[in-house]
Protein backbone atom coordinates (compact mmCIF):
# COMPACT_ATOMS: atom_id res chain seq x y z
CA UNK A 1 0.00 0.00 0.00
CA UNK A 2 1.69 3.24 -1.16
CA UNK A 3 0.86 6.79 -0.34
CA UNK A 4 1.88 9.48 -2.98
CA UNK A 5 2.68 12.60 -0.80
CA UNK A 6 2.60 15.36 -3.27
CA UNK A 7 -0.37 13.38 -5.54
CA UNK A 8 -2.94 16.80 -4.24
CA UNK A 9 -0.22 18.94 -5.42
CA UNK A 10 0.83 17.76 -8.79
CA UNK A 11 -2.95 16.89 -9.97
CA UNK A 12 -3.58 20.85 -9.11
CA UNK A 13 -0.97 21.85 -11.08
CA UNK A 14 -0.74 19.72 -14.14
CA UNK A 15 -4.38 19.69 -14.87
CA UNK A 16 -6.02 22.57 -16.40
CA UNK A 17 -9.39 22.86 -15.72
CA UNK A 18 -11.83 22.49 -19.07
CA UNK A 19 -14.81 24.80 -19.36
CA UNK A 20 -17.34 24.63 -21.55
CA UNK A 21 -19.72 27.26 -23.31
CA UNK A 22 -22.89 26.58 -24.97
CA UNK A 23 -24.29 28.86 -26.91
CA UNK A 24 -26.04 29.53 -30.59
CA UNK A 25 -24.17 33.40 -30.75
CA UNK A 26 -21.02 32.74 -32.43
CA UNK A 27 -19.94 35.99 -30.69
CA UNK A 28 -20.73 35.54 -26.96
CA UNK A 29 -18.30 32.40 -27.27
CA UNK A 30 -15.62 34.06 -28.60
CA UNK A 31 -15.85 36.89 -26.21
CA UNK A 32 -15.91 34.11 -23.42
CA UNK A 33 -13.21 32.51 -24.75
CA UNK A 34 -10.85 35.17 -24.81
CA UNK A 35 -12.53 36.31 -21.25
CA UNK A 36 -11.13 32.66 -19.62
CA UNK A 37 -8.03 32.33 -21.86
CA UNK A 38 -5.60 34.12 -19.70
CA UNK A 39 -7.13 32.13 -16.54
CA UNK A 40 -4.96 29.44 -18.30
CA UNK A 41 -8.49 27.07 -18.37
CA UNK A 42 -8.95 24.26 -20.78
CA UNK A 43 -12.13 26.20 -22.87
CA UNK A 44 -14.41 23.85 -25.25
CA UNK A 45 -17.34 25.93 -26.94
CA UNK A 46 -20.85 23.99 -28.81
CA UNK A 47 -23.12 25.85 -30.10
CA UNK A 48 -26.35 24.32 -29.50
CA UNK A 49 -27.14 21.13 -26.28
CA UNK A 50 -26.97 18.52 -28.86
CA UNK A 51 -22.80 19.40 -30.15
CA UNK A 52 -22.54 20.26 -26.24
CA UNK A 53 -23.71 16.47 -25.00
CA UNK A 54 -21.14 15.37 -27.79
CA UNK A 55 -18.33 16.86 -26.53
CA UNK A 56 -19.35 16.26 -22.94
CA UNK A 57 -19.31 12.18 -24.16
CA UNK A 58 -15.93 12.61 -25.47
CA UNK A 59 -13.52 13.99 -22.90
CA UNK A 60 -14.14 14.94 -18.92
CA UNK A 61 -15.23 18.64 -18.87
CA UNK A 62 -15.29 20.29 -15.25
CA UNK A 63 -17.87 23.68 -15.94
CA UNK A 64 -20.60 24.19 -18.19
CA UNK A 65 -22.05 27.75 -19.07
CA UNK A 66 -24.81 27.06 -21.34
CA UNK A 67 -27.10 30.34 -22.49
CA UNK A 68 -30.98 29.47 -21.58
CA UNK A 69 -32.67 30.84 -24.90
CA UNK A 70 -31.12 28.12 -27.49
CA UNK A 71 -33.54 26.46 -30.70
CA UNK A 72 -34.31 22.51 -30.26
CA UNK A 73 -32.84 22.37 -26.79
CA UNK A 74 -33.30 24.60 -24.35
CA UNK A 75 -30.07 25.56 -21.56
CA UNK A 76 -33.00 23.91 -18.76
CA UNK A 77 -33.26 21.14 -21.16
CA UNK A 78 -29.63 20.25 -22.02
CA UNK A 79 -28.33 21.59 -18.58
CA UNK A 80 -30.49 18.75 -17.12
CA UNK A 81 -29.15 15.63 -19.48
CA UNK A 82 -25.83 17.02 -17.82
CA UNK A 83 -26.75 16.66 -14.82
CA UNK A 84 -28.58 13.21 -15.27
CA UNK A 85 -25.24 11.90 -16.94
CA UNK A 86 -22.41 14.10 -15.58
CA UNK A 87 -23.55 14.79 -11.81
CA UNK A 88 -19.85 16.12 -10.99
CA UNK A 89 -19.96 18.29 -14.05
CA UNK A 90 -20.68 21.70 -12.74
CA UNK A 91 -23.51 23.67 -14.43
CA UNK A 92 -23.81 27.48 -15.15
CA UNK A 93 -26.98 28.99 -16.83
CA UNK A 94 -26.58 32.07 -18.92
CA UNK A 95 -29.35 34.15 -19.87
CA UNK A 96 -30.12 37.86 -21.20
CA UNK A 97 -34.28 37.29 -19.92
CA UNK A 98 -35.60 38.28 -16.69
CA UNK A 99 -37.85 35.46 -16.82
CA UNK A 100 -38.21 33.85 -12.99
CA UNK A 101 -40.02 30.98 -15.06
CA UNK A 102 -36.99 30.12 -17.44
CA UNK A 103 -34.88 30.50 -14.36
CA UNK A 104 -36.69 28.36 -11.89
CA UNK A 105 -36.75 25.76 -14.52
CA UNK A 106 -33.47 25.71 -15.13
CA UNK A 107 -32.65 25.06 -11.59
CA UNK A 108 -35.43 22.65 -10.62
CA UNK A 109 -33.95 20.45 -14.29
CA UNK A 110 -30.27 20.73 -14.07
CA UNK A 111 -29.86 21.53 -10.53
CA UNK A 112 -27.72 24.57 -11.57
CA UNK A 113 -24.37 25.94 -9.39
CA UNK A 114 -25.19 29.83 -10.42
CA UNK A 115 -27.34 31.58 -13.33
CA UNK A 116 -25.43 34.99 -14.78
CA UNK A 117 -27.07 37.28 -16.31
CA UNK A 118 -26.45 38.94 -19.84
CA UNK A 119 -24.42 41.40 -20.52
CA UNK A 120 -22.14 39.89 -17.69
CA UNK A 121 -19.22 41.87 -15.60
CA UNK A 122 -16.32 40.45 -16.65
CA UNK A 123 -14.50 40.39 -12.94
CA UNK A 124 -17.74 38.52 -11.76
CA UNK A 125 -18.05 35.94 -13.70
CA UNK A 126 -14.30 35.14 -13.19
CA UNK A 127 -14.63 35.02 -9.75
CA UNK A 128 -17.90 32.47 -9.82
CA UNK A 129 -15.72 30.39 -11.86
CA UNK A 130 -12.69 30.69 -9.97
CA UNK A 131 -14.48 29.95 -6.86
CA UNK A 132 -16.67 27.10 -8.16
CA UNK A 133 -13.50 25.33 -9.76
CA UNK A 134 -11.47 25.64 -6.47
CA UNK A 135 -14.24 24.21 -4.37
CA UNK A 136 -15.18 21.23 -7.04
CA UNK A 137 -11.19 21.02 -6.62
CA UNK A 138 -11.10 20.42 -2.69
CA UNK A 139 -14.60 18.12 -2.83
CA UNK A 140 -12.17 16.09 -4.84
CA UNK A 141 -8.93 15.76 -3.09
CA UNK A 142 -12.15 14.95 0.33
CA UNK A 143 -13.13 12.50 -2.10
CA UNK A 144 -9.70 10.91 -2.88
CA UNK A 145 -8.57 10.61 0.88
CA UNK A 146 -12.04 9.16 1.72
CA UNK A 147 -11.11 6.47 -0.64
CA UNK A 148 -7.77 6.01 0.39
CA UNK A 149 -9.07 5.49 4.37
CA UNK A 150 -11.70 3.19 3.28
CA UNK A 151 -8.81 1.51 1.07
CA UNK A 152 -6.70 1.43 4.24
CA UNK A 153 -9.09 0.15 6.38
CA UNK A 154 -9.57 -3.17 3.78
CA UNK A 155 -6.71 -3.74 3.83
CA UNK A 156 -6.27 -3.75 7.34
CA UNK A 157 -9.46 -6.02 8.02
CA UNK A 158 -7.72 -8.49 5.76
CA UNK A 159 -4.08 -8.75 7.28
CA UNK A 160 -6.00 -8.98 10.51
CA UNK A 161 -7.72 -12.37 8.88
CA UNK A 162 -4.80 -13.52 7.43
CA UNK A 163 -2.56 -13.16 10.80
CA UNK A 164 -5.04 -14.96 13.32
CA UNK A 165 -2.39 -17.26 14.80
CA UNK A 166 0.02 -14.49 15.26
CA UNK A 167 -2.28 -11.77 17.49
CA UNK A 168 -0.61 -12.74 20.54
CA UNK A 169 2.88 -11.40 19.30
CA UNK A 170 1.16 -8.92 17.53
CA UNK A 171 -1.26 -7.12 19.38
CA UNK A 172 1.18 -4.03 20.33
CA UNK A 173 1.82 -3.38 16.41
CA UNK A 174 -1.74 -3.95 15.68
CA UNK A 175 -3.01 -1.40 18.07
CA UNK A 176 -0.47 1.26 17.49
CA UNK A 177 -1.68 0.89 13.49
CA UNK A 178 -5.45 1.36 14.77
CA UNK A 179 -4.11 4.33 16.73
CA UNK A 180 -2.43 5.96 13.77
CA UNK A 181 -5.51 5.20 11.33
CA UNK A 182 -7.73 6.80 14.18
CA UNK A 183 -5.82 10.02 14.13
CA UNK A 184 -5.52 10.04 10.16
CA UNK A 185 -9.22 9.93 10.10
CA UNK A 186 -9.83 12.96 12.55
CA UNK A 187 -7.67 14.30 10.13
CA UNK A 188 -9.41 13.91 6.95
CA UNK A 189 -12.30 15.12 8.47
CA UNK A 190 -11.29 18.55 10.81
CA UNK A 191 -7.94 19.60 9.62
CA UNK A 192 -9.04 22.77 7.47
CA UNK A 193 -5.82 24.36 8.32
CA UNK A 194 -3.62 21.35 6.43
CA UNK A 195 -5.77 22.31 3.13
CA UNK A 196 -5.23 25.78 3.65
CA UNK A 197 -0.85 25.14 3.70
CA UNK A 198 -1.82 22.74 0.69
CA UNK A 199 -3.77 26.22 -1.01
CA UNK A 200 -1.31 28.66 0.09
CA UNK A 201 1.82 26.55 -1.15
CA UNK A 202 0.21 26.70 -4.64
CA UNK A 203 -0.10 30.01 -4.55
CA UNK A 204 3.68 30.66 -4.07
CA UNK A 205 4.64 28.73 -6.45
CA UNK A 206 4.48 31.78 -9.11
CA UNK A 207 7.94 33.55 -7.79
CA UNK A 208 10.95 32.56 -5.33
CA UNK A 209 10.17 35.52 -3.42
CA UNK A 210 6.57 34.04 -2.63
CA UNK A 211 8.45 30.26 -1.70
CA UNK A 212 7.55 29.65 1.97
CA UNK A 213 6.51 33.21 2.66
CA UNK A 214 2.93 32.26 3.67
CA UNK A 215 3.73 29.38 6.44
CA UNK A 216 6.90 31.93 7.48
CA UNK A 217 4.46 34.86 8.57
CA UNK A 218 1.62 32.41 9.71
CA UNK A 219 4.10 30.87 12.04
CA UNK A 220 5.46 34.12 13.53
CA UNK A 221 1.96 36.00 13.22
CA UNK A 222 0.81 33.38 15.08
CA UNK A 223 3.81 32.98 17.78
CA UNK A 224 1.89 36.53 18.52
CA UNK A 225 -0.80 36.24 18.96
CA UNK A 226 -0.29 33.37 21.56
CA UNK A 227 2.12 35.77 23.50
CA UNK A 228 -1.05 37.97 23.42
CA UNK A 229 -3.06 35.66 25.34
CA UNK A 230 -5.81 35.97 22.32
CA UNK A 231 -8.44 33.58 22.38
CA UNK A 232 -7.96 30.05 20.54
CA UNK A 233 -10.73 30.87 17.78
CA UNK A 234 -8.73 34.45 16.98
CA UNK A 235 -4.93 32.86 17.01
CA UNK A 236 -6.44 30.36 14.34
CA UNK A 237 -8.11 33.35 12.33
CA UNK A 238 -4.84 35.36 12.63
CA UNK A 239 -3.14 32.42 11.07
CA UNK A 240 -5.43 31.46 8.50
CA UNK A 241 -5.15 35.38 7.66
CA UNK A 242 -1.51 34.51 7.33
CA UNK A 243 -1.35 31.94 5.45
CA UNK A 244 -3.80 33.21 2.47
CA UNK A 245 -3.05 37.01 2.47
CA UNK A 246 -0.83 36.58 -0.46
CA UNK A 247 -3.87 34.93 -2.70
CA UNK A 248 -5.06 38.39 -4.52
CA UNK A 249 -1.19 38.45 -5.98
CA UNK A 250 -2.61 35.72 -8.05
CA UNK A 251 -3.19 38.94 -10.92
CA UNK A 252 -0.15 40.68 -10.62
CA UNK A 253 2.10 40.45 -13.14
CA UNK A 254 5.28 38.33 -13.17
CA UNK A 255 7.37 41.62 -13.00
CA UNK A 256 5.57 42.77 -10.22
CA UNK A 257 5.85 40.18 -8.38
CA UNK A 258 9.47 40.17 -8.92
CA UNK A 259 9.92 43.72 -8.74
CA UNK A 260 10.82 45.11 -4.47
CA UNK A 261 8.02 48.35 -3.91
CA UNK A 262 10.84 50.69 -3.69
CA UNK A 263 11.44 49.97 -7.39
CA UNK A 264 8.08 50.03 -8.43
CA UNK A 265 6.32 53.62 -10.28
CA UNK A 266 3.17 54.68 -9.29
CA UNK A 267 0.96 52.98 -10.68
CA UNK A 268 2.39 49.13 -10.70
CA UNK A 269 2.35 50.52 -6.61
CA UNK A 270 -1.36 51.54 -6.74
CA UNK A 271 -1.78 47.88 -8.10
CA UNK A 272 0.05 45.88 -5.80
CA UNK A 273 -1.62 47.38 -2.88
CA UNK A 274 -4.45 46.03 -4.21
CA UNK A 275 -4.08 42.70 -3.61
CA UNK A 276 -4.78 43.03 -0.08
CA UNK A 277 -9.05 43.63 -0.98
CA UNK A 278 -8.90 41.23 -3.87
CA UNK A 279 -7.38 38.66 -1.59
CA UNK A 280 -10.38 39.46 0.78
CA UNK A 281 -13.11 39.44 -2.01
CA UNK A 282 -11.86 35.91 -3.36
CA UNK A 283 -12.33 34.72 0.67
CA UNK A 284 -15.64 36.46 1.23
CA UNK A 285 -17.57 33.85 -0.53
CA UNK A 286 -16.76 31.39 2.46
CA UNK A 287 -18.48 31.59 5.50
CA UNK A 288 -15.54 29.94 7.00
CA UNK A 289 -13.32 32.79 5.92
CA UNK A 290 -14.49 35.77 6.61
CA UNK A 291 -12.85 36.47 9.83
CA UNK A 292 -9.60 36.09 7.81
CA UNK A 293 -11.19 38.28 4.79
CA UNK A 294 -11.51 41.22 7.32
CA UNK A 295 -8.27 40.76 8.67
CA UNK A 296 -6.03 40.19 5.03
CA UNK A 297 -8.13 43.42 3.90
CA UNK A 298 -7.01 45.71 7.06
CA UNK A 299 -3.29 44.20 7.29
CA UNK A 300 -1.64 47.39 4.62
CA UNK A 301 -3.17 49.59 7.02
CA UNK A 302 -0.83 51.90 9.07
CA UNK A 303 -1.17 52.53 12.90
CA UNK A 304 -1.64 56.30 12.09
CA UNK A 305 -4.39 56.06 9.76
CA UNK A 306 -2.00 56.69 6.64
CA UNK A 307 -2.41 53.21 4.99
CA UNK A 308 -4.85 51.30 2.64
CA UNK A 309 -7.40 50.50 1.66
CA UNK A 310 -9.63 52.10 4.18
CA UNK A 311 -7.30 54.81 6.09
CA UNK A 312 -8.09 53.14 9.61
CA UNK A 313 -6.42 53.82 12.41
CA UNK A 314 -4.85 52.80 16.17
CA UNK A 315 -7.33 50.53 17.48
CA UNK A 316 -10.10 50.53 14.96
CA UNK A 317 -7.76 48.09 12.91
CA UNK A 318 -8.46 44.71 13.98
CA UNK A 319 -5.77 43.02 15.91
CA UNK A 320 -5.50 40.22 13.65
CA UNK A 321 -4.64 42.73 11.03
CA UNK A 322 -2.09 44.68 13.38
CA UNK A 323 -0.18 41.32 13.60
CA UNK A 324 -0.22 40.24 10.43
CA UNK A 325 1.40 43.76 9.25
CA UNK A 326 4.40 43.00 11.66
CA UNK A 327 4.99 38.99 10.94
CA UNK A 328 4.33 40.00 6.65
CA UNK A 329 6.93 43.29 6.78
CA UNK A 330 9.42 40.84 8.96
CA UNK A 331 9.87 38.66 6.39
CA UNK A 332 9.13 40.66 3.41
CA UNK A 333 12.21 42.95 4.56
CA UNK A 334 14.58 39.67 4.33
CA UNK A 335 13.37 38.49 0.79
CA UNK A 336 14.37 41.29 -1.10
CA UNK A 337 10.19 42.00 -1.32
CA UNK A 338 10.13 45.51 0.22
CA UNK A 339 13.73 47.07 -0.74
CA UNK A 340 15.88 45.98 -3.18
CA UNK A 341 18.20 44.85 -0.89
CA UNK A 342 17.89 41.92 1.57
CA UNK A 343 18.23 42.63 5.26
CA UNK A 344 19.64 40.70 7.92
CA UNK A 345 17.45 39.83 10.82
CA UNK A 346 18.88 42.68 12.75
CA UNK A 347 18.31 44.98 10.76
CA UNK A 348 14.66 44.16 9.45
CA UNK A 349 13.98 43.75 13.30
CA UNK A 350 15.49 47.43 13.26
CA UNK A 351 13.09 48.33 10.68
CA UNK A 352 10.00 46.81 12.39
CA UNK A 353 10.84 49.14 15.88
CA UNK A 354 11.48 52.17 13.51
CA UNK A 355 7.82 51.97 12.51
CA UNK A 356 6.79 51.53 15.95
CA UNK A 357 3.71 53.75 16.78
CA UNK A 358 3.54 55.24 12.88
CA UNK A 359 3.38 52.17 10.56
CA UNK A 360 2.74 49.21 13.56
CA UNK A 361 0.83 49.47 17.08
CA UNK A 362 3.33 50.09 19.51
CA UNK A 363 1.78 47.20 21.71
CA UNK A 364 1.82 44.62 19.22
CA UNK A 365 5.34 45.70 18.32
CA UNK A 366 6.67 44.99 21.73
CA UNK A 367 5.29 41.51 21.61
CA UNK A 368 6.67 40.69 18.32
CA UNK A 369 10.50 41.94 20.28
CA UNK A 370 9.47 39.28 23.21
CA UNK A 371 8.57 36.44 20.26
CA UNK A 372 11.83 37.11 18.54
CA UNK A 373 13.88 37.18 21.82
CA UNK A 374 12.84 33.37 22.37
CA UNK A 375 10.51 34.73 25.54
CA UNK A 376 7.59 32.75 25.14
CA UNK A 377 5.12 30.86 27.31
CA UNK A 378 3.32 28.72 24.78
CA UNK A 379 3.56 26.77 21.36
CA UNK A 380 1.30 24.88 19.28
CA UNK A 381 0.25 22.19 17.10
CA UNK A 382 -0.02 22.77 13.41
CA UNK A 383 -3.83 22.62 14.61
CA UNK A 384 -4.00 25.70 16.71
CA UNK A 385 -4.04 23.56 20.01
CA UNK A 386 -1.42 24.78 22.45
CA UNK A 387 0.96 22.62 23.97
CA UNK A 388 4.24 22.74 26.26
CA UNK A 389 7.42 23.36 24.50
CA UNK A 390 9.68 22.37 27.80
CA UNK A 391 7.88 18.76 27.37
CA UNK A 392 8.70 18.31 24.06
CA UNK A 393 11.84 19.19 22.72
CA UNK A 394 12.92 18.89 19.01
CA UNK A 395 15.81 18.10 16.62
CA UNK A 396 17.18 17.62 13.11
CA UNK A 397 17.77 14.50 11.60
CA UNK A 398 18.81 13.28 7.88
CA UNK A 399 15.45 11.52 6.46
CA UNK A 400 17.48 8.49 6.82
CA UNK A 401 18.01 8.62 10.52
CA UNK A 402 14.10 8.85 10.89
CA UNK A 403 12.34 5.82 13.08
CA UNK A 404 8.90 4.43 12.53
CA UNK A 405 7.19 6.39 15.58
CA UNK A 406 8.42 9.73 15.78
CA UNK A 407 6.37 12.71 15.23
CA UNK A 408 6.84 15.42 12.92
CA UNK A 409 7.55 19.03 15.12
CA UNK A 410 7.26 21.37 12.79
CA UNK A 411 5.76 20.96 8.93
CA UNK A 412 7.72 19.31 6.29
CA UNK A 413 8.19 21.81 3.27
CA UNK A 414 9.73 20.84 -0.08
CA UNK A 415 12.61 23.00 -1.19
CA UNK A 416 10.40 25.20 -3.02
CA UNK A 417 7.66 25.61 -0.22
CA UNK A 418 5.17 23.30 -1.13
CA UNK A 419 3.77 21.39 1.91
CA UNK A 420 4.53 17.29 2.06
CA UNK A 421 3.22 16.48 5.96
CA UNK A 422 1.70 18.99 8.22
CA UNK A 423 2.80 19.07 11.97
CA UNK A 424 2.57 16.15 14.55
CA UNK A 425 2.39 13.77 12.02
CA UNK A 426 3.26 10.24 13.11
CA UNK A 427 5.60 7.97 10.62
CA UNK A 428 5.21 4.89 9.17
CA UNK A 429 7.95 2.89 7.34
CA UNK A 430 5.91 3.73 4.15
CA UNK A 431 6.24 7.69 4.98
CA UNK A 432 9.80 6.77 6.00
CA UNK A 433 10.48 5.32 2.75
CA UNK A 434 8.65 8.21 0.80
CA UNK A 435 10.60 10.82 2.30
CA UNK A 436 13.91 8.84 1.77
CA UNK A 437 13.13 8.20 -1.65
CA UNK A 438 12.17 12.30 -2.16
CA UNK A 439 15.35 13.61 -0.32
CA UNK A 440 17.73 11.28 -2.74
CA UNK A 441 16.71 13.46 -5.83
CA UNK A 442 17.32 16.83 -4.19
CA UNK A 443 21.16 18.72 -4.36
CA UNK A 444 20.83 19.31 -0.74
CA UNK A 445 19.86 16.54 1.22
CA UNK A 446 16.61 16.98 3.23
CA UNK A 447 16.60 17.53 7.21
CA UNK A 448 13.44 16.92 9.03
CA UNK A 449 12.46 18.26 12.43
CA UNK A 450 10.69 15.74 14.86
CA UNK A 451 10.13 15.57 18.91
CA UNK A 452 13.44 14.07 20.35
CA UNK A 453 11.06 11.61 22.23
CA UNK A 454 10.94 10.22 18.60
CA UNK A 455 7.94 8.32 19.36
CA UNK A 456 3.95 9.35 20.73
Amino acid sequence: MQIDLSAPIIDAQATAPVILCVDDEPNILSSLRRLFRPEHYQVLTAESGAAGLTILQQQPVDLVISDMRMPQMNGAQFLEQVRSQWPATIRMLLTGYADIDTIVDAINRGEIHRYITKPWNDHDILLIVRHALERQQLERDKARLEALTLQQNEELKTLNACLEEKVQQRTADLKKAHDGLVRFNSKLKSNFLVSIKMFASLIETRGGNLAGHSLRVANLARKIAVRMALPDADIEEVFVAAMLHDIGKIGLTDEVLSMPLTAMNGDQLRHYRKHSVHSAQLLMPLDELRPAATIIRAYQERFDGKGTPDNLAGIRIPVGARILAIASDYDNLQNGIMMQRKLWPDEARAAIVHGRGSRYDPAVVDVFLQVLDGITNNGITSSGTTINVAHRPAHLVAATDLLVGAALAHDLMSPEGALLLSAEHVLDARLIAQIVEFSSALTTPLLVSIYEDATQ
